[in-house]
């Protein structure tokens, strides 16, 4: 495919670039794969020091809130292969847990094991320090301890969150309303209730860190998402500069969120390493992270929609009610997509949380978007099989051209376009005929995705030999960055992507964005394109020495600098273009100056104040067991507008990955919680069901690419959570049209399923 993209120099002037030729945008595969599957990738918890780290191990509370009153650590530190037992007692000073306010939740104090106080079930109550990992875990064994309980406090039903959240995650206001109701007079209307459980973002790689002090010098590997608020996390905990704090994590495996900040593995191993002037090493086991990283909380979600006779929307009406985690300000937008995805005469987001005694809640993979979809899509399939009306129809029907609240124009907007190509590419209600005791059902649902542009920094260096090399805090969480920036720095000086060199997740590099909430590739990449721009400036100003006047574009082939003019606008005209001037880098420039390195930033400059959405429509087949309410994916599809592809392959990968979340969120996935104890009853994999390759079928999926400058930039939008927005919904409606029956109780189990059988059966005879 021929795409011509736009690129902006420092001037503010734009310059056609041809990328049929270019690296940008196509589908190569990761620069760092060879490096990972021959296990020379060296996450958190295998990276050494002079010394080989000591093993810490958590001792978990068995209580979820209380006062420690009696607490005896002799047997463990008599036990074999022990160097310390850390405690409230001895471990040391820290700020207090949250504070101070004035922080942001991930810059705040994580302090742990500095009071007596358990704030939930699963805290550390203690941590032992061995030398191997079975001497730490058996002598953890050997802690006693009492803890003087109180009652857990626990969002049970919806009227009990009664508090107005300061904001939402993402920026968003807890409350909105624009427009008039008319609800009663509405030809079509429904009032129905959603829930969806408590999920955990299970990232394959634990929550790991390994830590060390060298004098006043605190080095912390650790598996993170964003490096800058990590160090200054650190810094506010344990009240150091954060010019001797240094926070490296160069490969992570995943973090959905669980990793943006800090949490308890980081501050303990920084706690022992401090008390043992040794480096120590925190792994949590899968207990563990269910208990001691972030979850999701439980929502309930009602919501009133009405349309006329003709299916125009008239309310729509989202009420969200949610758990907070004490002492940590998180509440999710689970009425975001109510709120964009379709005009209505009215609408109404509200959103109630209850302080709750349990571990920390935060972003889940994907923001609220995701379980706000579950429940937001679902009732509008209601809605318009009420009225009568095909359900993508509808969607199109209602379709904005303005944003609904806010009435701002989009910068760009295909949700249209998605919807009806995605419709005829899936093959929309032509059904397969079904099997003796199955039914086949197809299911639609919207995906609307907030994208931001957040303040990030990147720098490119050229050596005399003609090799780049591209440095950022960013981190790699799985996604590719390592090779999309190797991409945009070798499409920008018309190069291969095997003479780019990137240093990732270190915080002595310039600070990025970090990874999350769908902003690093675009953020962390348009820095690096301004930071290729300025290189190539530096590059002309050496040229014009040499008493060229009409430089135009620049390409590297090895250590030589390919000089065309200015006439050749595009670089399909490079290859042909008879007269280029080559001149050796070092012929350029004094080898004294190499490297030669320029650094970019972006900031909220950089970006349109109008809105901006990544967009897409997921489309699902599914067959239903009538005799026990089985339900098999035949098929999930989605086609999706996200600005310019920067990687059709790790974009693939990232929404793939997406839609089958989304398959767990509607069939598989909870947290169960005892009620009278904060526990969780399912903490690990073996009864926290994770979707598998048995319960996923063909997953395909097609972009829609329209490179949005106005965005970021580099024209691209954010990614990586839209696949999982809306893919759960559209596996509910599919299963309704299937059987007829309307699960609104996340996930949908076969349990579920066939009451809902029983009932038709039984209203039937």
């Amino acid at each position: 495919m021929n795409v011509s993209v736009r690129m902006m120099t420092m001037k503010g002037r734009f310059m056609k670039i041809d990328t049929a030729k270019n690296v940008l945008g196509k589908p190569i595969s990761r620069v760092d794969g060879i490096l990972k599957v021959t296990g020379q990738a060296r996450y958190a918890a295998e990276q050494h020091f002079d010394q080989k780290p000591l093993t810490g191990w958590l001792v978990s509370s068995d209580t979820a809130i209380g006062e420690i009153t009696q607490l005896s650590t002799d047997k463990a530190e008599n036990a074999e292969g022990v160097q310390a037992v850390l405690t409230y007692k001895n471990a040391g000073p820290l700020k207090p847990f949250s504070k101070p306010a004035s922080e942001s939740r991930f810059t705040q104090s994580r302090a742990v094991l500095n009071e007596p106080h358990i704030r939930h079930f699963g805290a550390p109550v203690a941590l032992v320090i061995a030398d191997t990992l079975e001497q730490a875990r058996y002598a953890a064994s050997l802690v006693e301890y009492t803890i003087d309980a109180e009652t857990p406090d626990l969002l049970l039903s919806p009227e009990q969150a009664t508090t107005v959240p300061d904001s939402l995650d993402g920026g968003f206001e807890a409350d909105v309303e624009s427009g008039n109701s008319d609800h009663d007079k509405k030809a079509v209307s429904i009032d129905v209730d959603y829930t969806t459980p408590s999920q955990i973002s299970a990232a394959m790689e634990p929550h790991a860190t390994i830590a060390n002090f060298n004098g006043e010098k605190l080095t912390v590997y650790t598996s993170v998402q964003i490096i800058a608020s990590a160090v200054e996390a650190l810094a506010v905990t344990f009240e150091l500069d954060t010019e001797n704090i240094e926070v490296k994590s160069p490969f992570v495996g995943g973090g959905f969120g669980s990793k943006l900040g800090l949490h308890y593995d980081a501050v303990l191993a920084c706690l022992g390493a401090r008390y043992l002037k040794r480096p120590v090493k925190v792994v949590l086991s899968r207990r563990q992270v269910f208990y001691n990283s972030p979850h999701r909380g439980n929502s309930f979600q009602s919501m009133q929609l009405s349309c006329d006779s003709d299916g125009f929307l008239g309310d729509v009406q989202h009420e969200s009610a949610m758990p907070k985690a004490k002492g940590y300000e998180f509440a999710e937008a689970t009425g975001a997509g109510a709120r964009v995805t379709y005009s209505a005469e009215h609408i109404k987001s509200t959103h109630r949380v209850k302080d709750a005694d349990i571990p920390l809640i935060d972003s889940t993979r994907s923001p609220g978007d995701a379980i706000g979809s579950l429940a937001f899509e679902s009732a509008i399939d209601e809605l318009a099989l009420k009225a009568g009306i095909d359900p993508l129809t509808f969607r199109i029907k209602n379709l904005p051209q303005v944003h609904p609240v806010s009435g701002k124009r989009f910068t760009t907007h295909r949700l249209g376009d998605c919807l009806q190509e995605g419709a005829q590419k899936f093959g929309w209600q032509h059904k397969p005929a079904p099997k003796k005791g199955k039914v086949i059902g197809h299911g639609v649902a919207s995906a609307m995705r907030m994208n931001v542009l957040v303040p990030s920094a990147a720098s490119i260096s050229i050596e005399s030999t003609g090799r780049l090399t591209v440095r950022s805090d960013m981190t790699d969480i799985g996604t590719g960055s390592y090779t999309i920036l190797a991409q945009i720095a070798a499409g920008a000086f018309h190069t291969r992507v095997d003479k780019v060199d990137v240093q990732l997740g270190d915080s002595s590099l310039p600070t990025s964005c970090g990874s999350g909430g769908s902003f690093g590739a675009a953020s962390t990449g348009s820095a690096l394109m301004k930071a290729c721009e300025l290189l190539k400036q530096s590059l002309k100003k050496a040229l014009e020495k040499k008493l060229l006047d009409s430089v135009g574009e620049l390409a590297l082939e090895g250590d030589t600098l390919v000089v065309y003019t200015r006439d050749t606008h595009t670089f399909s005209k490079l290859d042909t273009h008879k007269n280029p001037q080559r001149f050796l880098l070092s012929e350029l420039i004094d080898e004294s100056e190499f490297p030669l390195t320029e650094i970019g930033e972006v900031s909220e400059d950089d970006t349109s104040e109008d809105e901006q959405y990544s967009c897409g429509a997921h489309f699902v087949e599914v067959e239903v067991d009538t005799h026990t309410g089985e339900v098999r994916l035949k098929r999930q599809y989605g086609i999706f507008s996200a600005g310019k592809i920067l990687n059709e392959k790790t974009a693939s990968s990232q929404i793939k990955g997406g839609m089958v979340w989304g398959a767990g969120y509607a069939l598989t996935e909870a947290i169960h919680h005892h009620d009278d104890s904060a526990s969780f009853i399912n903490p690990d994999f073996g009864e926290y069901h994770i979707a598998v390759n048995r319960d996923i079928a063909d997953v395909s999926l097609d972009f829609l690419e329209t490179p949005d400058y106005e965005a970021s930039p580099i024209g691209a939008k954010g990614i990586g959570e839209l696949g999982i927005t809306g893919a759960g919904a559209a596996i509910a409606n599919a299963i309704a049209d299937a059987t007829g029956v309307r699960v609104r109780e996340f996930p949908i189990t076969m349990d579920k399923v066939m009451e809902g059988l029983m009932s038709q059966r039984a209203a039937g005879s």
